[in-house]
């Protein structure tokens, strides 16, 4: 299979404005902080409808900056999913606070509200929904549970950006939400990320702890013992070129996943991700459940398979309880959604005959039955 004919399982997409506004953020000598960085952020803000916005320097430390911002000290304890990218577990542990892991719904893929009260301990300092896929997870249930107990609700919504939850954008139903510009995202800006939350308080603490615990008014008088999470003004410009496509990179996904659900319906042994009704999602990225029934030779050897006809795919998240180095027990829904998830090649300038050759790939890898 020749380089040109193969699919990746991702790229970047440049919409035709990047190269102009980073020619002017370079010409302008506003190359760390500056106009772009602020536009992105009144942009956000304008499309969010939440009161605070501040971009970071990418989607972890986004949460990394709710953590510090909600108090997070070593011994705290953030209850997160199972399945799902682990950044939330993550930044945990590096502040010496423990993830407590979650199962999730096997058909949604996604943490629920009801597998959280039996983790709930008086050293519980946040719930942190992940929505994965571009998926959301129910969020009225999380927000009431964490009204009830006094919990803030961290919602990771670097996969989900712009989905919406009852009309709300993802990220913004939360005490903080956090987002991910990251090459591969619906929006990026190279590396890059965004948190939001309505608190000032917390936004004020963000904005300490994003620069090194100064305030612009007095420099090189440290608050708080901060770090430096910015964006670049460079890196904010390209987020404002792609900011300015937005409704057409919402519309090609679309049309992406219309195309692969259409394609799909008809292969057996294969489930597809499940939206509930309040959910409107721009999918991320186009995952499949493989039947081992039907799918005999197991997801890894698809993926091999697949490769081999040139067609780039990704496994799903691998559960915290596979990994010895979480202390996690096991998470029996997690870890066969691990074994058994494919990620295919999603972004949106896929094209309609690539989504065929892709799917008509897949479907002549399952076991042939009489």
């Amino acid at each position: 299979m020749t380089r040109e004919s193969s699919i990746p399982w991702a790229k970047p997409i440049l919409w035709g404005n990047e190269a102009a506004l980073v020619s002017d953020a370079l010409a302008s000598t506003w190359i760390s902080g500056g106009p772009y960085v602020e536009r992105l952020e009144r942009e956000f803000l304008a499309l969010a409808g939440s009161r605070h916005a501040l971009t970071t320097s990418n989607g972890t430390t986004a949460i990394h900056l709710a953590y510090l911002a909600l108090g997070v000290k070593p011994g705290d304890e953030i209850i997160v999913p199972g399945f799902g990218f682990l950044a939330t577990a993550n930044v945990a542990l590096q502040m010496g606070a423990k993830p407590v892991f979650t199962e999730v719904d096997p058909d949604t893929w996604c943490m629920r509200a009801e597998d959280i009260e039996q983790h709930l301990t008086s050293r519980t300092r946040a719930i942190v929904p992940v929505h994965t896929y571009g998926n959301m997870c129910s969020m009225d249930a999380f927000l009431e549970l964490g009204r009830k107990h006094g919990i803030a609700v961290i919602e990771d919504a670097a996969e989900a950006f712009p989905s919406r939850y009852r009309g709300r954008l993802a990220g913004t139903l939360g005490t903080i939400g956090c987002y991910s510009f990251q090459a591969t995202k619906t929006i990026t800006t190279g590396e890059g990320g965004m948190v939001v939350t309505e608190d000032p308080a917390l936004y004020d603490s963000m904005t300490l702890y994003r620069s090194h615990g100064m305030r612009r008014q007095r420099y090189y008088w440290h608050e708080l013992p901060g770090h430096n999470f910015r964006l670049t003004n460079l890196q904010a410009a390209l987020g404002c070129a792609q900011f300015e496509k937005l409704p057409l990179i919402i519309r090609e996904r679309e049309r992406v996943y219309i195309d692969y659900r259409n394609h799909l319906s008809g292969i057996g042994g294969l489930a597809l991700q499940r939206f509930l009704p309040e959910v409107e999602a721009v999918v991320w990225a186009m995952a499949v459940r493989l039947d081992s029934a039907e799918f005999p030779q197991g997801r890894d050897a698809v993926m091999a398979q697949m490769r081999e006809a040139g067609i780039e795919t990704r496994p799903g998240f691998y559960a915290p309880s596979m990994m010895s180095f979480y202390d996690c027990p096991p998470l029996p829904v997690c870890e066969e959604l691990s074994r058994q998830i494919l990620s295919l090649p999603t972004f949106p300038t896929l094209q309609d005959e690539q989504i065929e050759r892709i799917c008509t790939c897949l479907a002549g890898l399952r076991r042939k039955t009489s």
